[in-house]
């Protein structure tokens, strides 16, 4: 063990190294010895029920339950009122049942082949899932609330969604020492050694925004401890290490050793031990018989964030409409003020800044806003609603192309700083903006955390450019995706992941849509029913949201929509670089005011659209490609031929817009544009959404770059040859003429 404090190495030498330190009391002896019955008969009775199931159990390990218990009591005299913890699956059950308290006969119907599904998502293997507790501590008399959080097989990918949990938690209640939540993280040896998020995690411990003062990390040592069977209950750990494997069937059970010390000294008896024993064998038997009674699995039960109050008592949404999500103008106004401003006496901005602070002004004047402004509205409307806004990334607080500025540094006085956004309102919820540790992996797990707290929080990830999300797709695949199937868990975390092809070379352009898209769980051959409510029930229904936003207003509607939903999905944004600051990507206050809402679907509106019948072409887009798209229509004079259709949101497909547009122009080839390679972006995608729509009958052609193995190239005149090309195909309505599909 290597610390350089002094202070530190003499609490653990006098903690751990004085001799005699670990001596117990009668009532102790006996307290540890109840606890080791329950760990070890626990795993006892499973193996006797159930010999040919998977459990991941504690055998070899047992003293990790009365362990775990101590740190609880005496977490508890200390004033915690809750634990947060993360594991692996070995010992997971066991946990759930003796530490947790989870009823055990919910966790034996687990073992029922003939349990069935109740209809809420696709569920997890038993050893993956999480719990919430709130119970009495026995030690201490004292309300504690416990949760085991849901984890994946992906060993340590739980710590940082632990950690953001924790922090997310202490944030709400105001414990800002961490005296009251604190976080348990227990680690396989092995694991804790060579997972790299381990690292990451802890790289987080004293960064002002993520720290959580401490937490507890519990790593069994098989060189200490062993695993009486093997990887897995189904392993025969002989093939590969017999002689260990040997020496292992000769020890001696840590319970019997310890139950016949306590006997030789006198301070139990040989009856009291064999009470204690028949008495949990006694439980686990009457529960086994009452498991037999469940039919149907609810993974509800196995919830470990609820948010009370925010569904209905079934788990449901309290309705499926969302309301308009514009606001007032004069709120519109008071925003753009305030992000004009500095707000503190004395402080001096730099020169650079103070134009930036005049131009938004001049645009507040102007009833405009870019994509800064448009971000800044959405975040301070939300701060007066009581929502707390949490934006967490790479140089997040300046942001990556230098054009949010949130957090303004004096130029003259060290590290003095303003976040002009928390002085918006009196009333206001806090406004957390804050630049992470190099870390994609840890980072959006624990963003991921922090977003589970609470549904009444925007949490926002922004990687600074899109492409760098693959560091983190562990955390994307197993919790992001497919958290709410495994685990019915709602989260309502934003991913913004820059993304655009700009001639910036192969890690600087994609943020990977078709990943998102190919994992998207909407099905591309079934035809809708519409209805009033489809475009919020077909939101509910789905695994996340996929949008690439092409107006800042759109991007103000698409955040505040993501708390005004009466429900909660991940959102995936595709955001913009060049068109930060491109003077036609800019929206009027119109857009924004009472009454309006997001887009999901911007038809043309222009010449095209007044006379449909005489469009030859329409061409379908999403993004930043829309700017190329009307800059070349117009230098070709073909406004009154070809019409351009952007989908805002991409997944769940708006099938009920497109099909008017499709209707709108019964004559018009149709074609899909995008500046990404044909193998990538969205046109997989799409095009089999759009033939759904059109019953097969009309070919969506595509039009954009030739398939490729790397995302964007490197080489600045490649990318305008290739930008070029397809420009000059989509505008040419020959193009596909005598062409099969």
């Amino acid at each position: 063990m290597f610390i350089n404090d002094v202070e530190q190495c003499q609490w653990i030498r006098q903690k751990f190294e004085t001799p005699g330190v670990m001596k117990f009391t009668n009532e102790e002896k006996r307290t540890l010895l109840a606890r080791l019955v329950r760990s070890m008969r626990f795993e006892d009775f499973l193996a006797r029920k159930w010999s040919s199931e998977k459990r991941f159990g504690l055998e070899g390990c047992e003293v990790m339950i009365p362990a775990l218990k101590t740190i609880i009591d005496k977490s508890s005299e200390m004033g915690v009122e809750y634990v947060i913890m993360g594991m692996p699956h070995r010992g997971r059950l066991n946990v759930l049942a003796n530490v947790i308290r989870k009823e055990l006969e919910q966790i034996f119907c687990q073992f029922d082949p003939k349990l069935e599904a109740a209809d809420e998502g696709s569920g997890d293997v038993k050893y993956h899932l999480g719990m919430y507790h709130e119970r009495i501590n026995r030690a201490t008399n004292k309300n504690i609330t416990l949760s085991l959080v849901a984890n994946p097989s992906h060993l340590e990918a739980v710590n940082p969604v632990v950690q953001g949990k924790t922090k997310a938690e202490q944030f709400y209640r105001g414990d800002t020492e961490g005296k009251k939540v604190m976080s348990i993280l227990l680690h396989g040896d092995a694991a804790f050694a060579g997972q790299g998020v381990v690292y990451e995690t802890f790289h987080l411990s004293d960064l002002p925004s993520y720290t959580t003062n401490g937490t507890i990390h519990v790593v069994v040592n098989n060189q200490v401890c062993y695993r009486r069977r093997g990887h897995n209950e189904m392993d025969e750990p002989l093939f590969t290490q017999p002689l260990m494997y040997k020496q292992i069937h000769k020890q001696v059970p840590v319970l019997k050793k310890y139950a016949d010390k306590l006997i030789a000294d006198g301070t139990v008896t040989l009856q009291e031990f064999e009470e204690e024993i028949a008495k949990y064998d006694k439980i686990c038997e009457e529960a086994y018989t009452r498991s037999k009674d469940k039919k149907i699995l609810h993974i509800k039960h196995w919830l470990d964030s609820p948010w009370p109050g925010f569904f209905n008592l079934n788990g449901e949404p309290k309705s499926m409409t969302c309301p308009p999500t514009g606001i007032p103008e004069d709120m519109l106004n008071h925003i753009g003020n305030g992000a004009s401003s500095v707000p503190l006496e004395g402080f001096k901005i730099h020169g650079g800044l103070s134009r930036i602070l005049k131009g938004r002004l001049e645009m507040t004047k102007n009833r405009v806003v870019d994509w800064a402004l448009g971000e800044y509205m959405a975040f301070g409307s939300l701060l007066k609603e009581g929502i707390h806004v949490r934006l967490s990334g790479q140089d997040v607080e300046r942001g990556t192309f230098s054009h949010r500025h949130h957090v303004l540094h004096d130029q003259e006085v060290d590290k003095r700083t303003c976040v002009p956004m928390n002085h918006l309102w009196e009333q206001q919820a806090p406004y957390t903006v804050c630049n992470s540790s190099l870390s994609e992996y840890g980072v959006l797990g624990f963003e991921l955390g922090f977003a589970m707290a609470s549904p009444n929080a925007l949490v926002c990830w922004e990687a600074q450019f899109g492409d760098f999300h693959n560091t983190a797709q562990c955390i994307i695949d197993q919790f992001i995706s497919s958290g709410q199937a495994k685990w019915v868990r709602h989260n309502g975390i934003v991913l913004l992941l820059p993304h655009g092809m700009e001639g910036m070379g192969p890690e600087h352009s994609s943020a990977r849509p078709e990943r998102f898209l190919q994992m998207s769980n909407d099905d591309s051959d079934a035809y809708p029913e519409f209805s009033a409510e489809f475009e919020v029930s077909q939101l509910y229904e789905c695994n996340w949201i996929v949008v690439n936003c092409s107006t800042p207003a759109n991007y103000f509607h698409v955040l505040r929509r993501q708390i005004l939903l009466p429900f909660r999905k991940p959102l995936i944004i595709f955001t913009p670089k060049s068109l930060l600051r491109h003077p036609e990507a800019k929206s009027s206050f119109d857009e924004m005011v009472s009454g309006t809402s997001f887009r999901r679907v911007i038809p043309e509106d222009g010449a095209a659209a007044h006379a449909p019948n005489e469009v030859k072409r329409v061409i379908f887009c999403t993004g930043k490609v829309y700017y190329d798209l009307i800059k070349e229509r117009k230098n070709q004079d073909l406004e009154k031929q070809v019409a351009i259709t952007r989908l805002e949101q991409i997944s769940p497909f708006p099938f009920d817009l497109v099909m008017e547009e499709l209707e709108k122009y019964p004559g018009a080839d149709l074609v899909w544009c995008q500046e990404e390679h044909k193998n990538m972006g969205y046109y997989d995608y799409v095009k089999p959404r759009f033939r759904t729509i059109v019953n097969h009958t009309r070919p969506i052609w595509y039009v954009g770059r030739e398939p490729a193995a790397a995302p964007a190239t490197g080489n600045k005149n490649a990318h305008l040859v290739s930008l070029r090309r397809f420009l000059d195909t989509v505008f040419n309505l020959e193009a596909f003429e005598g062409k099969m599909f």
